[in-house]
């Protein structure tokens, strides 16, 4: 992550195409359609790798010639043994041979193959990834897809006639990073009372992002004094605890505990992050799921998939404190990486107010790996 974070800061200038071209690319990707990223060191076509199929395979090579590569993120490539552990950042690119299958193609993003190390029909060592292929990975993960393309190098004349066409959706990689960087701002849409079980006093606000990203929530309880510190739980959202009550985790009991605990209080804010399975989505965090079943911890599964251990980011939450008048907070949670992200960000940790909930015999290897690996003070 840290690469694609450098990338992002060497492109945040002005958005170079209409802020509706991110929204598109995401869609057209989730599709199983090509997509055109723009770079000014390397252009693209780039194919979701979890839905390559022959079809499509077929038509990305019909509209251009150039040699395939599979982007994969280090950590995926690591699992499968393409690359050293020594380096986890970043994206790497494999060349792979023309005749070679979608099928073959499509599980290097899927951790249910195993190629072992040396899976056959590649080329050349992997390299690192630059410009549109390193776009094509974070572009991936902002469909909620699993992180790894497809890509064929785009010249410039062939990028120029391409563009004349016009039937392709095409993006700039600076936006896919500006989005991936977090730094689309957030605007007050919508605001509503709405009484809750262990918080009658409470008001639901809905920020949305500028580039029309998913919509974040604050749960306002009470009447907060923005003056003073005020009690803040950042809960990023889990539809398997939150609202099936899933024992395989302790999101469930925090957000409703934490809900109480506020009202408890006399007041308070709940942001509500949409940032499930830790920034992964639904879809890869039952994927995880699945790893973790066969042996991995959450961690390990969420790495194999080729994600980071957490791909969260705090920025938005930072972002809506601040529209609430909110500098200061004592903040509901076990996690220190929260506390020093909203310090980074100018909101000012006062007092870590512990949130913890005893384990439910379901959970306790996950909670054990939350204290161990990551750091909670459980």
């Amino acid at each position: 992550m840290l690469e694609i974070r450098t990338a992002a800061k060497a492109v945040l200038g002005e958005d170079p195409v209409p802020k509706r071209g991110l929204g598109e690319a995401i869609t057209a990707l989730r599709r199983g359609e090509p997509v055109l990223i723009r770079d000014s060191e390397i252009n693209v076509l780039a194919l979701a790798a979890e839905l390559l199929s022959d079809d499509n395979l077929q038509r990305l090579r019909e509209i251009s010639a150039a040699p395939a590569r599979v982007v994969l993120t280090r950590r995926r490539a690591v699992a499968l043994g393409l690359a050293p552990r020594e380096e986890l950042s970043g994206a790497l690119t494999i060349s792979v041979y023309d005749d070679l299958p979608a099928a073959v193609i499509r599980n290097l993003a899927d951790p249910a193959a195993s190629l072992g190390a040396e899976p056959p029909g590649f080329g050349p060592k992997p390299v690192a990834a630059r410009g549109g292929a390193l776009a094509a990975v974070t572009l991936a993960k902002l469909a909620s897809l699993l992180p790894a393309a497809l890509v064929l190098r785009i010249g410039k004349d062939e990028l120029a006639a391409l563009m004349r066409r016009g039937d392709l959706p095409g993006i700039e990689s600076a936006v896919v990073f500006r989005r991936d960087a977090a730094t689309a701002g957030l605007e007050r849409v919508a605001e509503a009372r709405v009484p809750l079980a262990d918080a009658e006093n409470a008001r639901l606000i809905a920020f949305r992002p500028r580039d029309g990203g998913f919509e974040h929530l604050a749960i306002l309880i009470g009447s907060p004094d923005a003056a003073a510190a005020v009690l803040v739980r950042l809960h990023s959202e889990c539809f398997t605890g939150d609202l099936l009550a899933s024992l395989r985790c302790d999101c469930g009991d925090q957000l409703r505990g934490s809900i109480a605990t506020i009202a408890q209080a006399g007041g308070g804010v709940l942001l509500y992050l949409a940032q499930e399975g830790r920034g992964i989505g639904l879809i890869n965090k039952l994927r995880a799921y699945r790893l973790q079943d066969a042996g991995f911890d959450t961690l390990d599964a969420n790495e194999q998939l080729g994600f980071d251990a957490d791909e969260r980011v705090y920025l938005p939450a930072a972002e809506m404190l601040r529209q609430l008048g909110i500098g200061a907070v004592r903040l509901l949670t076990n996690n220190p990486d929260k506390v020093a992200a909203l310090e980074r960000y100018g909101i000012r940790v006062v007092e870590r107010v512990p949130h913890v909930f005893p384990s439910n015999g379901h959970n306790e290897r996950y909670l054990r790996t939350k204290a161990m690996r990551s750091g909670h003070y459980l």
